[in-house]
């Protein structure tokens, strides 16, 4: 059923008052402009977020290379597992290059977005005095990574 007046559309607030073709025209526009992304996750990694953020807190906003590069050297344990899931992304930014028949240049690639999110405790337990049990949680972690491509300065 159609409206009879725009007012009464405006009038409602927020949700859907631009109808059908205000959304068409802004899909149009953001996919003209937009940056390519792709993103990448590991779910259920078998360390604690807090020692996993030490890590991905220094490659937040640089450059894919670069971040390798880092993760590639670092001691930590959580290195390895945060490098495999960049790798992922940047293989991820290339196929959806190939899908869409355009390219995409891995040198202009960052990190755009890195997360550490806390995942399901493995509950087990340990012998304790007096024929007691304590509780042992073995914290695990979801790394979710979005790299996009960065925008062309128009002085190069």
């Amino acid at each position: 059923m159609a409206r009879a007046s725009g007012v009464r559309a405006g009038a409602r607030g927020g949700r859907g008052s631009r109808g059908a073709a205000g959304r068409d025209a802004r899909a149009g526009r953001d996919d003209a402009r937009e940056p390519r992304e792709a993103t990448a996750s590991h779910r259920r990694t078998r360390q604690s977020p807090y020692k996993m953020r030490l890590v991905i807190d220094q490659i937040r906003g640089k450059d894919v290379n670069e971040a390798l590069a880092l993760l590639k050297f670092s001691k930590k344990h959580a290195a390895k597992e945060i490098e495999k899931t960049l790798a992922s992304a940047v293989a991820n930014a290339e196929h959806l290059a190939r899908e869409a028949d355009t390219s995409v240049d891995v040198d202009r690639l960052y990190v755009k977005r890195a997360v550490i999110n806390e995942g399901p405790k493995l509950k087990r337990f340990t012998p304790a005095a007096m024929g007691r049990a304590t509780p042992i949680l073995k914290r695990t972690s979801h790394v979710e990574i979005v790299v996009a491509e960065r925008e062309q300065r128009e002085g190069r």
